[in-house]
């Protein structure tokens, strides 16, 4: 033997041969191969011997092997080289520390002596590991992206696996290469015992698919595992209509197989997914006949909801596939099933089908014109509506603005006939003709129509309309406002009239009174009408507004609510 290989069969921890002084009184730092420092008291130094092609410890050795007893000697002689260096909690603290680390070294594959013992199946290695193993080592992956739960439900190891719950049900959890569960890869694997197992810890596995969307049932199905189907099934028979990111079921791995019996339990748990189709058009016929599956193809035709005559995307049916495969008994055999069934070519197939469908084609194109016209005229519409609108607050503005003038000359007017009364007045500023009946109706009438013209001015300087509709109330108010100002004004001036000239010319005052009074009686009672008029113009609109429906209903509402009344009055 060469001094090499006789320096790698040493322990696991050896003392160094040659000490100095000075690291008998300090911490020595030891670098592990994963490239940890391990602090350390004392007189001693431990070196991680490794041998083996991928740089194994002798505790993954041994762990390979299943030699539960060399496992435990090499951990126990942790113990026996830190004595002397500490004593009490430290000790104990000091070895659980390099006994984790010498526990959880891994090897160039990245793997560690408990992922090592998983694989293998030594069920008690792995129990004694597990005792120092923590969180991080139980979820740590190899290269291959497996942890040793993966690895034990890939390679069926049910108690092992059942062991790894009982000690950390979360790591069911785990995900491999490609998003895979444990479920994933025990049941590609075909171990229904461990999928039974998972699943009765967590059956919320069954939903979690892989990066490509297939499941569990989308493995097992694909390498034909009968017993793992079944299991998969009665948990959720919903699981044969899931699609993977190709839109493939189940059904649709399954007759890319050999196995008939998967297909059988598939069309048992839901008949009706023989005629889905994937992304590219192609039902589970089409697929076993491109597989060349004969006995699947004849399956799948006894099933009363085959389409024989179902296309895929690319406008082929099943006998247009199997006339393109290579000559052979399997192709002959299918081509013939699929003839005696009904079988034809896409070119073959009746054209009133064709017809239809491209009748169907030009009603879809016909429609989508119509919308984009809809749209547009909608656009217009909204133009339209906008633009009547701002032509209505326009209106409503410049009413405003006359009614603040008119109302302000109202007021002047009878601010200043209060002081320049008819009939003058005498040296102590009494009025001559204070006593007569029509100088009372005008003194009372000229005070309603200054302080109703004075109230407009004041509402008009106060208040801030935001919306059209408030605009049009507060203009609709002042408006009465002003018509009661106006007929104040008018029979305070047919009052000072028979002051005036009614004592010599009565006949004046009483013309002047005629013609005032039918003047103001008709254009008030023409402003009454149009008013009246106008709000049952908007409540009518406003009941078929109720009343309609559809596009036309709203196209007609938009000038509904802009009021396109050449006039009207409020």
């Amino acid at each position: 033997m060469t001094p090499s290989k006789q320096s790698q069969n040493h322990n696991l921890l050896d003392p160094s041969p040659s000490l100095s002084p000075s690291s008998t009184s300090t911490p020595a730092l030891v670098l592990t191969a994963s490239g940890k420092r391990i602090d350390q008291a004392g007189k001693k130094k431990y070196v991680k011997q490794v041998t083996g092609k991928h740089n194994d410890t002798e505790l993954h050795l041994a762990a390979q092997r299943g030699d539960l007893a060399s496992v435990k000697r090499i951990l126990d002689e942790i113990n026996s080289q830190m004595v002397g260096t500490l004593s009490g909690a430290d000790f104990d603290a000091e070895v659980a520390k390099i006994r984790a680390y010498v526990v959880n070294e891994v090897n160039e594959l990245g793997e560690t002596a408990l992922y090592t013992a998983a694989e293998k199946g030594h069920l008690e290695v792995v129990k004694e590991l597990l005792k120092y193993s923590d969180k991080e080592t139980l979820a740590r992956r190899s290269r291959l992206e497996f942890d040793p739960l993966h690895i034990a439900s890939s390679q069926g190891h049910h108690a092992i696996v059942k062991l790894l719950l009982d000690h950390d049900v979360s790591l069911c959890q785990t995900r491999s290469q490609g998003n895979a569960t444990p479920l994933i890869t025990a049941a590609s694997k075909g171990h229904t015992n461990v999928v039974q197992e998972l699943l009765s810890k967590d059956p919320s596995l069954l939903d979690i698919p892989r990066s490509n969307g297939k499941n569990a049932l989308h493995l097992a199905a694909r390498s034909g595992h009968v017993e793992t189907v079944k299991c998969l099934l009665a948990k959720d028979s919903q699981l044969a209509r899931r699609t993977d990111k190709k839109g493939q079921t189940a059904l649709h791995m399954a007759v890319k197989g050999a196995s008939s019996e998967v297909v059988k339990l598939l069309l048992e748990a839901d008949a009706a997914i023989v005629m889905l189709p994937d992304k590219s058009g192609f039902t589970a016929l089409h697929v076993a006949t491109r597989k060349k599956r004969g006995e699947i193809v004849n399956e799948l035709l006894c099933l009363p909801d085959t389409n024989v005559n179902a296309l895929t995307r690319d406008h082929k049916t099943a006998l247009d596939i199997a006339e393109g495969l290579s000559l052979s008994e399997e192709s002959t055999d299918i081509h013939a099933s699929l003839v005696r069934r009904g079988g034809v070519r896409a070119n073959d197939l009746n054209q009133p089908r064709d017809e239809l469908r491209n009748t169907v084609t030009q009603i879809k194109n016909d429609v989508h014109i119509q919308l984009l016209q809809t749209k547009k005229t909608n656009k217009n519409v909204h133009g339209i509506a906008k633009e009547l609108r701002k032509l209505h607050r326009e209106g409503i503005n410049n009413a405003t603005n006359s009614v603040t003038v008119v109302a302000v000359l109202f007021a002047t007017v009878a601010f200043a006939a209060i002081f320049t009364v008819p009939g003058g007045d005498n040296d102590n500023g009494m009025a001559v003709v204070v006593h007569r009946t029509s100088f009372k109706i005008f003194f009372i009438f000229n005070a309603i129509a200054l302080f109703t013209s004075l109230a407009v001015v004041v509402v008009q300087i106060t208040l801030v309309r935001g919306e059209t509709k408030a605009e049009r109330k507060v203009v609709e108010v002042i408006n009465k406002l002003m018509w009661l100002a106006s007929v104040c004004t008018s029979v305070a001036f047919m009052a000072s009239s028979y002051i005036v000239v009614g004592r010599k010319y009565e006949w004046a005052a009483v013309l002047i009174t005629v013609v005032g009074g039918v003047i103001m009686v008709g254009v008030l009672g023409t402003m009454t009408y149009y008013v009246v008029k106008s709000k049952k113009t908007r409540s009518m609109r406003r009941r078929e507004k109720i009343a309609r429906s559809g596009t036309n209903s709203w196209m007609a509402s938009e000038f509904s609510n802009s009021d396109v009344d050449r006039i009207y009055a409020i």
